[in-house]
């Protein structure tokens, strides 16, 4: 059997998702308030640039992977308008069902769909638009995730990957300090759970940097390929045209 890792640790591929699925159920109840703990709230700026980045415009159609409690998702919708589309999606059902009804309760009704990112149900050349934000880490595949994300994608379509990245050196041990011993604490004392955290820390050092999943995304078939560093390289914004 093939192997992957979950965090630090090696394990058959056909069990990661499973892992992955665990945590999510764990934290999606706190999700959201972990987020603005743990980002000071920064977060929110991030995710303001990605939708600034995205530049859509009424009756755009929209993929939102990994959308999870739906920030991305409800602010697309703004964007796209009635005549527009933005499709809700996410592997894990608890969090799926989390940012359902918080996208309910604020009025907006958009399709909702459990969904494997490395198999996607949708025909080919279908979507303007494709965001996947801190999700791509999770997946077993990331590859043929990327080249699912470019088949159902227009010519001209645009993929916009937000991730956790590679840190400025200068910043690499106060970051690790904080990876490692604060996060699984605000973990254990919010949610409940410290595990999850630590599991979140260590994807991070195991997802590809910067330089590493533009080379991963050209080889998906985007044929140009831009990054932008956030908070000194925590998170980055890569951008894939479908040429």
């Amino acid at each position: 059997m093939s192997s992957t890792h979950f965090g630090f640790e090696t394990v058959d591929e056909k069990d990661k998702a499973s892992r992955v699925r665990g945590v999510f159920d764990s934290v999606a109840s706190k999700y959201d308030i972990m987020n603005d703990l743990m980002s000071g709230g920064l977060h929110r700026a991030w995710k303001a640039y990605t939708v600034m980045v995205a530049n859509l415009k009424e009756g755009d159609q929209v993929l939102d992977i990994a959308g999870g409690t739906g920030d991305l998702s409800m602010a697309f919708s703004k964007k796209v308008g009635n005549s527009g589309r933005v499709v809700h999606t996410d592997i894990n059902e608890a969090m799926l069902r989390t940012g359902r009804n918080r996208l309910v309760d604020k009025g907006i009704i958009l399709p909702t769909l459990v969904c494997d990112a490395e198999k996607l149900p949708f025909p080919d050349a279908h979507f303007d638009l494709v965001s996947v934000a801190f999700g791509l880490r999770n997946m077993t595949h990331k590859d043929g995730a990327l080249k699912e994300m470019n088949r159902v994608l227009k010519p001209g379509g645009k993929l916009l990957v937000l991730e956790f990245s590679k840190v400025a050196k200068p910043l690499a041990k106060p970051y690790d300090l904080y990876s490692f011993k604060v996060l699984p604490f605000l973990g254990k004392l919010v949610a409940g759970d410290d595990s999850s955290y630590r599991y979140l820390a260590e994807s991070i050092r195991m997802h590809p940097g910067q330089e590493e999943l533009k080379v991963l995304m050209q080889g998906a078939g985007f044929g140009h390929v831009d990054y932008h560093n956030m908070t000194g390289g925590i998170v980055a914004l890569h951008v894939g045209i479908k040429c």
